[in-house]
């Protein structure tokens, strides 16, 4: 049985919860339960849409650096591909995914919530990059997933300076979608995920994919993405009910299987 962190299922919303006192550092163990919970959700028909949480006073402070301090290259090199591995198949879970975040998503806690679909952060969260101050740079896709989120020249100014960044700032600079207030963040993820957890599953599957493949291609490549999922969803129950409704009854009455 996972210590650290377990995958909580009701109501179709699959809670991934982080669970290493005090501040859920993530160390090696914490890592590889991360990713074992990610390929849970993904594969569960009972999981309809994903929330990540660390808990009301704190997300994820980062990587356990007592554990990294006196590592090598070599091993560095092993561990830094698990830490990546487990953020990726995070963001590969082919439903929607929104991250609660409280208290501090720092370093590769940032990066376990750059991974979501989404961001809900408390008033007082605080997020950042701060690998530059121990002489290292982010290693979970600091440097890839959030230029893509907050653009290039912002980005390279919250990873060079290492500087944590106030709920309010990441708002406006669109890092997180959602400020509440900290007993809120997450009853507001899960308002926000509950309007996904009875929609088409398989298309909202198609639609995620030919966005985050679509990013990493041309345009010609990504519409052709786009045109293949559009045409096999024509093959799904779902298509089905949803225009027999829409015919019958009139846009958003459809009942839908996620099949």
């Amino acid at each position: 049985m996972a210590e650290y962190v377990r995958l909580e299922v009701a109501d179709g919303i699959g809670t991934i919860r982080l669970d290493r006192p005090p501040v859920n550092a993530l160390n090696d163990q914490l890592t590889g339960e991360l990713a074992l919970a990610a390929s849970a959700a993904a594969v569960s028909d009972e999981v309809r849409a994903v929330i990540i949480y660390g808990g009301e006073r704190c997300f994820a402070a980062g990587a356990d650096i007592k554990q990294m301090a006196e590592a090598n290259y070599a091993e560095m090199t092993r561990r830094s591909g698990g830490l990546q591995s487990a953020v990726s198949l995070l963001a590969a879970i082919p439903k929607p995914v929104v991250a609660a975040i409280t208290g501090y998503a720092l370093g590769g806690g940032l990066e376990v919530a750059l991974a979501a679909d989404f961001r809900v952060a408390g008033e007082k969260a605080r997020v950042g990059q701060p690998e530059i101050q121990l002489g290292i740079i982010p290693g979970a896709g600091g440097t890839q997933r959030l230029p893509r989120l907050v653009g290039p020249a912002k980005a390279k100014d919250l990873v060079f300076s290492g500087r944590m960044v106030a709920a309010a700032e990441a708002l406006a600079i669109g890092l997180v979608d959602q400020v509440v207030p900290d007993e809120s963040v997450y009853t507001a993820a899960l308002d926000l995920v509950k309007q996904y957890a009875n929609g088409p599953a398989l298309a909202l599957a198609a639609a995620k994919q030919a966005i985050d493949h679509g990013l990493d291609v041309d345009l010609a490549t990504g519409l052709e993405i786009e045109r293949v999922q559009f045409a096999a969803l024509f093959s799904t129950e779902d298509q089905r009910h949803g225009m027999r409704s829409f015919i019958d009854n009139g846009p958003g009455k459809a009942t839908f299987t996620g099949r």
